[in-house]
Formats: structure tokens, C-alpha cells, sequence
């Protein structure tokens, strides 16, 4: 996250876009700049779950079960836009092309035109208990999510698909509101399905997910630059 920060306050000294990919030493989780993990979670039964504040809005995202990653985009780029709203379609139309080449389907995936309808208050503050504008979706299910955070240097997504369905014995166990859990579960869809799948799986679709947004990532940048020459 402090690597993150460090590029939204350097976003001048870039020309093009930077994606940077996570990787995680153990099982982890981060929340929106503005938010009290401490209303939300039992911190005294996280375990080794190590917790970081993110650069960006948003609530709690734990990745334990995402693949995630996050775009820089500088002001000087074609790609920057005053609106944020615009800054969330673009980049989330990126990321919805790289999940529909790597399932193989380019009819089904959509992104969700408004914000979802919260089950309870605290839903809003985890990231897979809500759909927002510009989600990626799948059968009124949210695939991926961001948080963003603009200044005049640039902007900085900070993005997650999900990858598999939370373990909810273990969710059980540190949130708070169990009415959260539910509509995790109501709103998540799994990029690997809801069948257990093995870790070789899931570090080759990191692997593929990886190289479909940095090739339509490029593909894009290269579509604007062409369109401002």
C-alpha cells in the first residue's frame, strides 16, 4: 500500500500508465482510507491475517480469495479524466475484456450502471457485500471491484476479481454482521466457481490474468494515443 502511495504522489514523473500486481506473504486484507476496521471486524481473532490501509476508499477487501491489482494513470495521459465516474468505466471496461478472454465469453459480462441496494448499513463498507456503479457483473453478481483516489497528479485504481468464494466458516469468525456475510455471498461471483479448486489453479489464472490486462491495458493506451496524435 505505501509502494501504491508512493506512485499517485510521483504520477507526474510518469508518461504512461503503471499496473503493478500484488502478491501477498500471507493471508491479508485492506481497507478504505476512511475506514475503522475495528467497527467492522473481531481484530482480536483476525489470526495471522495482517490488515493495511489502503491509499484509496472504499471498505474491506480481503485477499485471501481475489486476484489483485492496481493501474496508475498519470495526468498527463490521454487515458486521465477530470470525472471519476469516467476514470471507473474505463478501467473496469479493461478489466471486464481481460475476464471475458480468459472465460471465453464476450456476451454475458456487463458493467453495473448504478450503485446495488445494501442488505444492511455495514454492507457498504465491504468491497464484495455491495455492487457500485461500474462494477464488473455476471447474472446480477459482482466479478470485480475497485477503489479509486485522483488528484491532480493522476489517479490510482486499486482493483480485485474475485477468484473463489470466501471460506464463511472463517468469515464467521471475524466480522462483525453476519447479514455482511450474506450478502457476500449473495453479491460474489467466483472467476473459478463455487467448486474447491487447487492452488496450482488459481496461480495459473494469476498467471493468464496477468498477461490479459497488461495486453489490453497496452491496447488501450495505444487506442488513445493514436486518438490525440
Amino acid at each position: 500500500m505505501r509502494f501504491d502511495t508512493e506512485l499517485l504522489e510521483n504520477a507526474k514523473n510518469f508518461l504512461i500508465p503503471v499496473l503493478h500486481f500484488y502478491e501477498w506473504e500471507s493471508p491479508s486484507a485492506t481497507y478504505g482510507y476512511f475506514t475503522d476496521p475495528a467497527s467492522l471486524l473481531f481484530l482480536d481473532q483476525i489470526g495471522p491475517l495482517d490488515l493495511a490501509k489502503r491509499p484509496t476508499g472504499g471498505g474491506v477487501i480481503f485477499h485471501i480469495w481475489d486476484f489483485a491489482f492496481s493501474i496508475l494513470v498519470p495526468a498527463s495521459s490521454a487515458l486521465y479524466s477530470v470525472n471519476t465516474l469516467n476514470n471507473y468505466a474505463l478501467i473496469n471496461a479493461i478489466v471486464l475484456s481481460s475476464i471475458e478472454s480468459f472465460l471465453g465469453n464476450s456476451t454475458s459480462f456487463y458493467l453495473t450502471p448504478q450503485d446495488g441496494a445494501s442488505l444492511v448499513k455495514d454492507c457498504k463498507h465491504f468491497c464484495m457485500a455491495k455492487p457500485t456503479q461500474y462494477d464488473v457483473m455476471l447474472k446480477n453478481k459482482k466479478v470485480a471491484g475497485a477503489a479509486q483516489r485522483k488528484t491532480k497528479k493522476g489517479f490510482l485504481h486499486q482493483g480485485s476479481i474475485c477468484l473463489q468464494l470466501p471460506d464463511r466458516k472463517y468469515l464467521n469468525q471475524i466480522i462483525r454482521s453476519k447479514e455482511v456475510i450474506d450478502a457476500m455471498y449473495a453479491h460474489t461471483f467466483p472467476l473459478l466457481g463455487d467448486q474447491a479448486v487447487s492452488k496450482a489453479q488459481i496461480e495459473s489464472a494469476k498467471v493468464d490474468l496477468q498477461t490479459l490486462l497488461t495486453c489490453d491495458l497496452n491496447r488501450i493506451c495505444l487506442k488513445y494515443s493514436q486518438a490525440n496524435c
